[in-house]
């Protein structure tokens, strides 16, 4: 049988992912700054400098939280999973928590990336270098079970296929976005040569939750809305506009995930879809989207799965842990929880685990 596939996993970034900075940008590198405990940031409390601004910023209006960089007590304190596992600077060590878990192959997208970082097109493209290659170096370890989504810097179309090359070269199994980024929408035609590249090179677009329009995130404070409408709701906006807009048909080979946002979103969504298009609506069913449009759908093991399976279908459900990260949409034991939850056929969870990330990510 073939071995599972935990198609949503993390990297908490280290100091050692911007040693690969290129000669000319090292001193813009990212650098880590900390500070008592007793300020408003409490133990949370060693940050990303990056051109000035402090990434992550976990108070206030436009905060968010991240499990980056591991110094801050928050994260030194965590008894889940060890630093070296979460950064990966240590491959041996990962690989063995994976085996405790029953996972084959992780696939691993960043964590400081979630959040929009800078307006510089070339601090933007050193940013992302040296991310893709830190993994790289990473996939060498085993180019069989550790696989990666590629970071791309999106405000230069150029750089950003050249890093889809390069990175399909080294192990990459995805090109990571986010729902929104900057201040344009998926189904901007800005990004086909992107869209156009990834069909080329076999990489699905994979939408993960993310902050990545800083305009959206201004307007939330974290502690009193958290970032439900700046990071989770994202993937649900591209979805909508991708399908609307019938993006998918432009590009007839290549496939959409859609992680971390869960899937309970789907119904709701083609209805609104369904009622807009009208007499446009060309699926007999909503499976036929998904399977004609080749997209796939990240449930969380407690939502109602069969009843998704009924509106995505059998085929285009995938699952991830969250692995590395320790928000509640973490889900460490994964294969357990599936098992015990006793409404799930065989061939269902077969699917979810091993079939469908494998079509996705084309592994």
């Amino acid at each position: 049988m073939l071995g599972v596939v935990d198609a949503d996993t993390h990297i908490s970034e280290s100091e050692g992912m911007w040693e690969h900075f290129d000669e000319e940008m090292y001193p813009r590198r990212p650098v880590m700054v900390s500070f008592p405990e007793d300020t408003l940031y409490g133990a949370s409390n060693a940050t990303w400098l990056i051109d000035g601004n402090i990434f992550p910023k976990p108070s206030g209006k436009g905060g968010f939280r991240l499990v980056t960089p591991s110094a801050a007590k928050s994260q030194s304190s965590r008894g889940d999973i060890t630093i070296a596992s979460r950064e990966i600077t240590d491959p041996k060590i990962r690989l063995a928590d994976m085996d405790r878990l029953g996972i084959h192959t992780q696939v691993i997208y960043p964590t400081l990336f979630l959040v929009y970082l800078t307006d510089d097109v070339c601090l933007e493209i050193a940013l992302c270098r040296a991310y893709n290659r830190f993994l790289a170096d990473i996939w060498s370890a085993d180019e069989e079970r550790l696989r990666w989504v590629a970071v791309l810097p999106l405000r230069s179309i150029e750089a950003s296929l050249a890093e889809m090359r390069s990175a399909k070269e080294n192990g990459a199994t995805g090109v990571f976005f986010r729902g929104l980024e900057g201040n344009m929408p998926l189904d901007d035609p800005y990004f086909f040569p992107v869209y156009k590249e990834a069909e080329n090179l076999n990489l699905p677009i994979c939408i993960h939750t993310g902050s990545g329009a800083p305009a959206l995130t201004e307007l939330f404070n974290l502690e009193r809305n958290h970032t439900f409408a700046h990071g989770r709701a994202l993937p649900l906006f591209a979805f909508r506009d991708l399908v609307h807009n019938a993006i998918p048909e432009l590009f007839p080979k290549l496939r959409f995930g859609f992680v971390e946002a869960s899937a309970g979103w789907a119904p709701f969504l083609i209805h609104i879809l369904r009622r807009l298009l009208g007499d446009k609506w060309k699926f007999s069913n909503s499976q036929d989207l998904f399977r004609e449009y080749r997209l796939f759908v990240a449930c969380e093991a407690d939502e109602d799965i069969p009843y998704l399976a009924e509106c995505i279908g059998e085929d285009n459900l995938i699952i991830g842990s969250d692995y590395g990260h320790n928000d509640p949409s973490a889900e460490p034991l994964l294969i357990e929880t599936l098992a015990q939850r006793g409404d799930l056929s065989d061939s269902l969870t077969d699917s979810i685990l091993r079939t469908n990330p494998r079509t996705l990510y084309g592994l």
